[in-house]
């Protein structure tokens, strides 16, 4: 299991993921699964990744390589495709060809779906942030829900729900961002520390920051401690129930 965050607000594009990855108790190493592609001022496509290794990579080998386009008939790259729509529809059927190329060797219950935040900008579009599902289909992040989760979510969305929209200031953002990482690491073993981060303004083909939270953060480390707190002395000024007292 994984976590992975994309968030677009006015200001720009962040892209939060964990590199945990487990075969079992026993068997747990780190991997990146957040990935930059171009970032060189005229094409930025950052592809955060969920689900099954195996089908991921083969996917990513895919799109380096090329995937057939069945509306044009031309094999399209990372590289090559004019936009971001455009990528995360080559992204969906990289992932599809993967996973049913894999299915066909699978022995046993395995599996072989995988997800993927495929976000940025292509010759000075607007930027844009999609999440790709294993089927191949694709939904874009709107305003009025300005992220995108993949992986273990359900731990983190509540804050994102509460705190994040469409004005509130990048960096800001990222605060959020970073919290429901928190909450989901304290409530899920599968996902840990280190965390990948990179952010691009609205438009921009370059990212400003690309920076991993590692295991011994000062800010991470100050930023759980805070939360924590602020939780706590949340809960000291709300009153008790006024049913706990009820005479029976």
């Amino acid at each position: 299991m994984t976590y992975c965050v994309g968030i677009l607000v006015r200001e720009g594009l962040a892209m939060l993921a964990d590199t945990r990855t487990n075969a079992g108790v026993d068997n747990i190493s780190t991997y990146r699964k957040l990935r930059l592609y171009g970032n060189d001022g005229e094409r930025l496509i950052a592809i955060a990744s969920a689900g099954s290794l195996s089908t991921t990579q083969a996917a990513l080998q895919r799109l380096t390589h090329g995937i057939l386009n069945p509306e044009t008939n031309v094999l399209e790259t990372i590289e090559s495709v004019p936009d971001i729509f455009a990528a995360a529809l080559a992204a969906g059927r990289a992932i599809r060809a993967s996973r049913d190329a894999l299915v066909s060797l699978q022995q046993g219950d395995i599996n072989f779906n995988t997800t993927f935040l495929v976000g940025g900008s292509v010759r000075g579009e607007p930027t844009r942030l999609f999440l790709v599902y294993a089927a191949g289909n694709v939904i874009e992040c709107q305003p009025d829900t300005p992220f995108l989760q993949i992986g273990e979510n359900k731990y983190g969305k509540p804050i994102l729900d509460r705190a994040l929209h469409y004005d509130l200031p990048l960096s800001e953002a990222v605060k959020v961002a970073l919290i429901s990482f928190d909450s989901t690491i304290r409530s899920n073993l599968a996902v840990g520390l280190p965390i990948d981060l990179a952010l691009a303004p609205a438009g921009a083909g370059m990212t400003t920051t690309v920076q991993r939270v590692e295991v011994d953060d000062p800010y991470f480390a100050d930023l759980s401690q805070r939360w924590g707190n602020a939780l706590t002395n949340a809960l000291t000024t709300i009153p008790a129930p006024p049913y706990t007292n009820a005479e029976t």
